[in-house]
Parts: C-alpha cells; sequence; structure tokens
C-alpha cells in the first residue's frame, strides 16, 4: 500500500496534521511564520522541517505529495477586520495556489472564514479548476462534530482530474455528489446545531479533554498564555478536518 503523505501551509499549531495523523497520513513539511506556532511544531513533530515564510517555499520539493492543506489568512475576510478582499496585503491565496502548482498534490484541502464567500471563494475554486482539478466548497461548523460553539468555517476540497477519472465531483458539473455525502450531511447538521451553540460554555463536557479549549478560560496576563490564546483562536477545529480527510480517504478506497 502506498504511504499517504500531507503538505501543511499556515501549519498553525497542527490542527490539519492532527486530523491527517488520525488518517494514517504521514505530514511531511509545514510552513508558519509565527515563532509560537513554530516551537509548538517542532515539539510535537521534532522531525518535520517548518518553512518560515510561505514566499519561500518551493512546491516541487513536494511533487507529488497525497494531500496539501492549509487555513490561508483570514484577515481579508474576517467580520472583524476591513474586509479589504483581494487588495489587504495578507491575502495568500495566490502563494498557497503557486505551491499547488508546484507541487501537483492529488488532494488539495483549504480552510477559512466564512466571509470568504462573497469576496474570493469564486476566484479560489476558479483557479483550481483551471488547473484541472475537481473541486467542492463546504461551510462546516465546529459544532457540526459537537464542539461548544459555532465557528463557521468555509472548506474547500479539491482533487486532481487524472485521479478522479471518469467520476466527477465538481461543484458545478455535480452538486454534493453521492462521493461527498458524508459532509454534505455534516453541513447540514451543522446549520441545525447552529442555534445550539451560542453558549460556548454550556456543553464543553468531553471537548475539554481532547481539544484543551480555552475559549472559556480567563487571560492570567502572563504573555505566554497570550501566544496560547491567539493560537487557538487561529486554529483549525482538527475534528472537522478528519471528517473530511476520512471522506477523501474513502473516495480514494472507492477509486482503487
Amino acid at each position: 500500500m502506498n504511504e499517504k503523505t500531507h503538505l501543511d501551509l499556515f501549519s498553525g499549531i497542527g490542527g490539519f496534521a492532527l486530523a491527517a495523523k488520525w488518517n494514517g497520513y504521514r505530514t511531511v513539511g509545514f510552513c508558519d511564520n509565527e515563532p509560537y506556532a513554530q516551537a509548538v511544531l517542532k515539539k510535537h513533530w521534532p522531525e518535520v522541517p517548518c518553512h518560515k515564510d510561505i514566499r519561500e517555499v518551493r512546491g516541487e520539493l513536494y511533487a507529488g505529495v497525497t494531500l496539501l492543506t492549509g487555513g490561508f489568512p483570514c484577515q481579508p475576510f474576517s467580520d472583524v477586520g476591513r474586509k479589504r478582499g483581494q487588495a489587504d496585503d495578507r491575502y495568500l491565496w495566490p502563494e498557497m495556489f503557486r505551491v499547488i502548482c508546484e507541487a501537483r498534490p492529488t488532494w488539495v484541502l483549504g480552510e477559512n472564514v466564512a466571509g470568504i464567500k462573497n469576496m474570493a471563494l469564486d476566484q479560489a475554486l476558479s483557479d483550481l479548476e483551471g488547473k484541472d482539478y475537481e473541486v467542492q466548497s463546504f461551510v462546516i461548523p465546529a459544532c457540526a462534530v459537537n464542539a461548544p460553539h459555532r465557528r463557521d468555517r468555509v472548506w474547500i476540497c479539491a482533487m486532481d482530474v487524472a485521479e478522479s477519472k471518469s467520476l466527477r465531483v465538481g461543484r458545478r458539473s455535480c452538486q454534493g455528489g453521492e462521493r461527498w455525502e458524508g459532509l454534505v450531511q455534516k453541513e447540514q447538521e451543522g446549520r441545525e446545531m447552529g442555534s445550539k451553540a451560542e453558549g460556548c460554555c454550556s456543553s464543553i463536557g468531553e471537548w475539554s479533554e481532547e481539544s484543551e479549549s480555552s475559549i472559556c478560560r480567563i487571560l492570567d496576563g502572563v504573555s505566554n498564555r497570550v501566544d496560547r490564546c491567539h493560537a487557538l483562536g487561529n486554529a483549525i477545529v482538527p475534528q472537522v478536518a478528519a471528517e473530511i480527510i476520512r471522506c477523501i480517504n474513502k473516495i480514494m478506497e472507492d477509486n482503487k
């Protein structure tokens, strides 16, 4: 059986890498520009190289990787920002797309805030389709995996057309499609559960141990706690990514 490999861009504290590990992938590279995140990645994945600037990542070094992930910066689209979109100098989708073109992964999984839908999502999807990827996007919130908060996020899934063969799952040619049925269901569950996730401390339960969520904690004034909360705020929910990667694995198995 061929090894499943994973390249993670805009890695943060390793949410995508954790989700990939749960699904049998070996992470071969990270990229993040924040020292605190770099330290966390080095602690948990000491053998994996970490690039410090997306502009310096050469995709050719990772040619043929199975899965490329990235939660590219959300500030250009966030409701708490100026919403400058593609005019913002923190708009780094073009750099992620460049690495995708150079590495040519079988699968791409991107993540961003819901605000991207009206500002740059079509551009990202069109870019991928223009390079012969079949693309599907979903809005799956954290509460869809029983997290104690809503946290709506757009997830961009893309598969190399060469791998899809005669099975088409593009967002335009197949709205959802049977192969994405599990994720379409998660998207629907998220909508239904959204109203139940308003009080983030009401159902921390099993999440407190597994994810160590500090959303409801109080800052104690120590600088590394501030860094930690900032990192958690920027992080993806790995349980959501794990559901998507699980679906990806199933599609690969069905294609064999």
